[in-house]
């Protein structure tokens, strides 16, 4: 739809692995637009609220099962707290598969950004063409130091961290969380001006989340109902 390289980037980085973070992260990567990322950003909050609310029913409707349900509600909604929720309403059996297949991609964040990272470093050097080499502190510029975090963060909960200690200590720092997280789009709501959107022709970047999205809520179903269904017919 004749999207430029910066939306189109940013656009399949949130509908195909978790979201607003992916969005950051390869915002950073790419130095991109921030009007274009506080797009994007409100695109992707203001489509997972109908999503988080009638995709549950939805899977009621159809029949599908709590397991093929949560699998599909956590490979398609794209904020991690929308999946929690649409998870709940879906049952205890939906939320557990919906939280594991959401953080399963959230894991992606880091190899995804990097990849990114490397890629618009030689394509904004055209070493590509040119057979030169990036200097390695542009990747690092162009790097999102945030998933460096995410990624520490997660190792050490999972594998230094006894079970209970993790749990005590998650909930203090979940208090701290929130807060930075409200900061954040607090900040993000200050630089979104919608009236900015016509000028940038915001009609072909939203016409192409909602093709996007669309065609990642049929494929997963798909996979979803083919992965735990289909093939793992025992799974319950």
């Amino acid at each position: 739809m004749k999207v430029d390289d910066e939306f189109s980037t940013m656009l399949a980085s949130a509908v195909s692995i978790c979201g607003v973070s992916a969005a950051i992260a390869t915002a950073g990567a790419i130095n991109g637009d921030k009007k274009k990322l506080s797009f994007i950003i409100s695109l992707v909050l203001i489509i997972a609220i109908p999503m988080m609310i009638f995709l549950p029913v939805i899977a009621k409707w159809m029949g599908l099962s709590e397991v093929v349900t949560g699998a599909w509600l956590g490979g398609t909604i794209d904020t991690t707290g929308a999946v929690v929720a649409a998870g709940t309403i879906a049952g205890e059996t939906g939320l557990k598969y919906a939280t594991i297949v959401k953080f399963s991609q959230n894991v992606l964040l880091g190899l995804a950004a990097f990849a990114i990272s490397i890629f618009w470093a030689y394509r904004s050097r055209g070493a590509g063409e040119k057979g030169q080499h990036v200097p390695v502190k542009i990747i690092w510029d162009r790097f999102p130091k945030f998933v460096l975090g995410f990624i520490l963060a997660s190792l050490v909960f999972s594998f230094i961290l006894s079970p209970g200690m993790a749990e005590s200590s998650g909930k203090v720092i979940k208090s701290f969380s929130t807060f930075w997280f409200n900061l954040a789009f607090i900040s993000i709501g200050l630089e979104t001006r919608f009236a900015d959107f016509k000028q940038m022709e915001s009609k072909r970047p939203f016409y192409s989340f909602l093709i996007a999205q669309t065609f990642n809520i049929i494929f997963t179903l798909g996979v979803s109902c083919l992965l735990f269904q289909l093939i793992n017919t025992n799974i319950k």
